[in-house]
Formats: structure tokens, C-alpha cells, sequence
């Protein structure tokens, strides 16, 4: 996709719901501040200019969810929220819903208590996009079960509280299970479908013709493919293993020789692909805004691309187990 040329970006219909939604969004895990995830701190001040810029950026979507810094990205956007009396008009704010990062509760009930925390948080009586967030922390019978996490969400919806749900986690094979269901209208994938890693093309093909949206997220691995494989060797928030680092290093070159930012690449190899109703890019600071929608639009020459694709491997899971609430998928 082309973003070249103009301060607007294109808007796209999210799969089959009547939500409007730019090829970038705005990934709020780092605001709600998660050093144990990203490694650095983010103060409240410095989070709050970025949310404002961020709602006043061509970029009109925004994701967080419940357990992200556990609840502090949603109070965060609550208060520049209440800043703007509600998300403004034009932009959609997505959240999603939690197990409890305590003890691991996953039930219905939980579920409930997880959306009632987040309308509170986010000062909202009604939530325009909802995710079931990292279900492969229960079973696929437990969250379909009656009463169950995915019921709880389906009532929500039927009452108007919700608008629009989704499933958002990491192993590809249950995400497909999850949209095979017909409970959802949109799935994130999450460090899965990148320049080193295409295990998510399975779901990205599942889905598509269903009229289901994918969004993608971590499209830098982590940090990885954003700060270069020397100054950050870790993907998917844990250490790169060598064969992975490797990888990394042969697609730095490439993009050297091209002269082209790997942070570019990396971008734009998602957003470039119409199969991807946007792609969730996390940001600490303004600077950070400005700097994505620049990556966006930097001219990267076509034969690039068929260089980079050996360096990207279609088989085997990025990710071993991580700490609970650790998945700013």
C-alpha cells in the first residue's frame, strides 16, 4: 500500500464490521508502562502527550487491553479520553479482555469483571471492539462453554455494551479454531507474520476469505527488526536463539545495501499486504508517531522484497512460555 504523498491515510472497511480503520495502528502496551515486557519505563506525563498526539494523528486506531501494565494503559487513555469527551469521532479504540494475571482465573465471570474494569478505566459505557486476549491460557472447551468466557462477550455484544468482538493470541492453530467458531469478526496475530517469521500465514488465509480481519501485530518482533539485531537480540520478548539472529543479520545487510531502514522494511512488509486490515505498532513517546508514519512511507524498491524472503521461515512457534501478562499481542 502506498502512504506516500499525503498526511491522510487511506481508511479500509475491518473485515465485515462497519468500523473504518487505517492500514497502522497504535499499539498501547509501552504507555501502560511494562518494564518487565519492554524493558524501559514510561511515565504517566510522557504517555498522556503521547495518547493526545496519537488522537490527533492521521493514524485513527488505537489498541490496548485490560491487562497491559494490569489496567494502567487503560487508565492512561481514560484520562485523555475524558480529555476529548470520548473517543473522538472518526477514531476506533479497541481493548481486550483477561484472565486474571494473579491467578490465572479465566472463567465467564472473570471475563465479565475484566470489560467492567475496562469501561471504568476508560470512562466509556459501551466499547466499540473487544478481544479475547491470549485464550491459550484455558482450554478452547472451557472459553466456548456455556457460561463461559466467550459467552460473557456474546451476551455483552447482544446488550449493546460491546460492538464488535475478536480473538487475539499466539498459537496459529487455535486461533483458527477460534475463527472457524463465527463468534468473531476480527483475530491479532502477534510476532508471527513478520520479515523472519511467517507461521501466520495459515490464519491469515483462514480468515480472509471469512470475512474476518486480521490485524497484525509486533511486526518488529519485539524490537528486533526496529533496532537491529546487534543493538537488540531478542524476538518475541525472549533472547533470539543464533539460527534466528542470523536470519536477522542477513536481512540488515539486504536492507543496507538498498540503503532502506530495516524498521522500514519491517513495516512496510505488513502494511503492504491487502490481506492485513492494519498492523499494530507500539509506541512510547510523539516521536515515535511521527516516526512510524515516516517508515510507512519510505520508498523501498520492489526487488527487495524477494531478497528478504530467505531470511523468513514458515515453520515452528517464535515463542517459548513467557510470565503471565507478558503478551502485549
Amino acid at each position: 500500500m502506498d502512504l506516500s504523498g499525503s498526511d491522510a491515510l487511506p481508511r479500509r472497511p475491518l473485515g465485515s464490521t462497519d468500523l473504518l480503520v487505517t492500514p497502522l495502528c497504535i499499539g498501547c502496551a509501552s504507555l501502560g508502562s511494562m518494564p518487565e515486557t519492554f524493558g524501559y519505563v514510561v511515565p504517566e506525563a510522557q504517555a498522556l502527550v503521547t495518547l493526545r498526539m496519537a488522537f490527533r494523528s492521521p493514524i485513527n486506531f488505537l489498541d490496548t487491553a485490560a491487562s497491559y501494565g494490569d489496567g494502567e494503559s487503560e487508565r492512561r487513555l481514560g484520562l485523555v479520553l475524558k480529555e476529548f469527551r470520548g473517543v473522538p469521532s472518526g477514531y476506533v479504540l479497541s481493548t481486550k479482555a483477561d484472565r486474571n494475571l494473579r491467578t490465572g482465573d479465566f472463567c465467564g465471570d472473570q471475563v465479565r469483571r475484566s470489560v467492567e474494569r475496562s469501561l471504568r478505566l476508560l470512562g466509556l459505557d459501551r466499547l466499540q471492539l473487544v478481544f479475547l486476549h491470549d485464550p491459550e491460557h484455558t482450554t478452547f472447551e472451557e472459553a466456548m462453554a456455556p457460561g463461559g468466557p466467550v459467552a460473557v462477550l456474546q451476551r455483552f455484544k447482544e446488550e449493546g455494551v460491546i460492538e464488535h468482538l475478536g480473538v487475539a493470541g499466539g498459537p496459529i492453530d487455535l486461533m483458527i479454531r477460534y475463527v472457524e467458531t463465527g463468534a468473531f469478526e476480527a483475530v491479532i496475530t502477534h510476532n508471527r507474520l513478520t520479515l523472519l517469521n511467517r507461521t501466520a500465514e495459515p490464519l491469515v488465509d483462514f480468515a480472509t476469505p471469512r470475512g474476518v480481519a486480521v490485524l497484525n501485530a509486533a511486526p518488529y518482533g519485539g524490537g528486533i527488526l526496529a533496532r537491529g539485531p546487534d543493538a537488540f537480540a531478542r524476538y518475541a520478548y525472549q533472547n533470539a536463539p543464533p539460527d534466528l539472529l542470523a536470519r536477522a543479520r542477513g536481512a540488515a545487510e539486504v536492507c543496507r545495501r538498498y540503503d532502506v531502514p530495516l524498521a522500514a522494511a519491517a513495516l512496510q512488509f505488513s502494511v503492504r499486504d491487502a490481506r492485513i486490515a492494519s498492523t499494530i505498532v507500539g509506541v512510547s513517546s510523539p516521536e515515535r508517531i511521527a516516526e512510524t508514519l515516516a517508515l510507512a512511507r519510505f520508498p523501498i524498491p520492489e526487488p527487495m522484497w524477494a531478497e528478504l524472503d530467505q531470511f523468513a521461515t514458515w515453520e515452528g512457534d517464535p515463542e517459548r512460555p513467557r510470565q503471565p501478562g507478558s503478551s502485549p499481542g
